[in-house]
């Protein structure tokens, strides 16, 4: 028999969740409406526009953030909360910052004040990253979305994607394959998948033992849904291995836990609250609940 989630454990665990997860778990499980969604995203938003405050919970200072801005715009799609407003002003703010060959940066210096896990480090000269970059524009390219700084971004990415052979990390692909799934030249995109896609698995950067140890990423993390781009990459036999790991993954509290280094407490809360709300997603987005 399939493993399947307690959609009620979930829901007791989420009551001390933060309130932004709450809302989103109402809105995709519950037919709860979009306004209270776009509230609580526009409660991490700063008068420059872009995102900041922990929405991004491992990067806790007030001040905008390209990987809040990606977590905002991402929250929004997931939650069919997307607000036209909130986008744009971001999206201004990010062409305001933009590195000189366009898209968004890893990280600015500006984490330093306040605090935030040890793995993030503002590179030096502001540098575009293919991560940040790539899920920012393929979000707006799946809401048709336009705006100068999305020119410059998709040059910079497929500048970056032709040049792609040795991803440093499974993070960088995860900017990749969200441009790749929803950049309109679909046959460039599906040209370039063909290329880089498999880079996953002659990489090492996917693991294919749902029991695995550690911070490993599972075919899940790449491709959680069935139409997701790069899920031919991989057997449903494989597939269904890894959703029955997920399902069983919930603990006796209801939650979800990530397997990457714990370093503050309030981190941890945030991104499990986030986390078992993206779980359920991936769950029954697969036939799971």
């Amino acid at each position: 028999m399939k493993k399947t989630p307690d959609f009620d454990a979930a829901a007791d665990f989420l009551a001390g969740a933060r309130v932004l997860d709450r809302r989103v778990f109402e809105r995709l499980f519950s037919g709860g409406p979009a306004e209270p969604v776009r509230d609580a995203v526009a409660a991490y938003r700063n008068a420059d526009g872009g995102f900041g405050h922990a929405l991004e919970p491992d990067l806790r200072t007030a001040a905008s953030q390209p990987a809040a801005v990606e977590m905002a715009l991402g929250i929004m799609d997931l939650a069919d909360a997307w607000d036209e407003r909130l986008v744009r002003d971001a999206i201004d703010w990010l062409a305001a910052i933009a590195p000189a060959e366009g898209g968004a940066t890893f990280v600015l210096p500006t984490l330093s004040q306040g605090p935030h896990a040890p793995w993030w480090v503002a590179p030096e000269g502001n540098p575009a990253s293919l991560i940040q970059t790539g899920q920012i524009a393929g979000l707006l390219y799946e809401h048709h979305f336009a705006h100068s700084w999305l020119d410059g971004a998709t040059r910079f990415m497929w500048s970056a994607i032709d040049k792609l052979t040795e991803p440093e990390n499974g993070y960088v692909m995860f900017g990749v394959l969200a441009f790749l799934e929803h950049v309109p030249d679909r046959a460039r995109a599906e040209a370039a998948f063909d290329r880089v896609g498999p880079l996953l698995l002659s990489g090492g950067l996917v693991t294919l033992d749902p029991e695995a140890a550690g911070e490993t990423q599972s075919p899940l993390d790449f491709a959680p849904l069935p139409d997701s781009i790069a899920r031919r990459l991989f057997d449903q036999r494989t597939i269904e291995a890894h959703l029955d790991h997920l399902a069983a993954a919930q603990r006796d509290d209801g939650g979800w836990m990530f397997n990457w280094p714990a370093w503050s407490p309030a981190a941890e809360a945030d991104w499990r609250g986030f986390l078992t709300v993206d779980a359920l997603r991936v769950l029954r987005g697969n036939g799971r609940a």
